[in-house]
């Protein structure tokens, strides 16, 4: 059973109050990469008892099988990469996720400007293909509403549409 069993009570943990945390940590690191502060969310949820749930996330961190940078930076990676989203949003989502905001600022400060707007150039190019039918204002909101959504600056949102309605008009005339 995933998560180890229903608990509905403290009356209900096991004796090996410790193991059971232990494995807890083990099935939800099975899954993915998680925070310390997910895991000890879950250990909570669970009714372990905060000095042993951290403990066992101290023997987890020693081990390097727990590491909030790690996780913050993979995070960061994986969401600009799949989503296309702002280092603001990101920063926003890491700290949903319990990850302290030094880390956040360390991790987000990796981040490479021109590749965020790279990314936010792509979004655009995406969303410009199903538009075709549509009038050149409500493309300029649609496609502004989406860059803001997933965290650009209204600048940097304007500026990217403006670009790629641009190169658009000019393919559709050299055709």
């Amino acid at each position: 059973m995933p998560f180890g069993p229903k608990i509905s009570s403290p009356e209900d943990l096991p004796d090996d109050v410790e193991g059971f945390a232990r494995t807890i940590v083990y099935d939800r690191l099975s899954v993915s990469a998680r925070s310390r502060a997910d895991l000890e969310q879950a250990l909570a949820k669970k009714h372990v008892p905060a000095e042993v749930a951290t403990s066992v996330l101290d023997r987890f961190e020693e081990a390097g099988l727990v590491d909030d940078e790690d996780f913050a930076r993979s995070w960061v990676q994986s969401r600009q990469r799949s989503k296309g989203l702002s280092s603001r949003v990101l920063a926003m989502e890491l700290r949903r996720k319990g990850i302290d905001d030094e880390i956040s600022k360390e991790v987000l400060a990796e981040l490479d400007p021109e590749a965020e707007r790279q990314s936010a150039h792509l979004l655009v190019q995406r969303k410009l293909r199903s538009m075709s039918s549509l009038d050149e204002t409500t493309k300029v909101r649609r496609l502004t509403g989406m860059l803001a959504r997933k965290g650009y600056s209204p600048g940097v949102a304007f500026e990217v549409v403006r670009i790629e309605l641009g190169a658009e008009a000019q393919a559709l005339d050299s055709m």
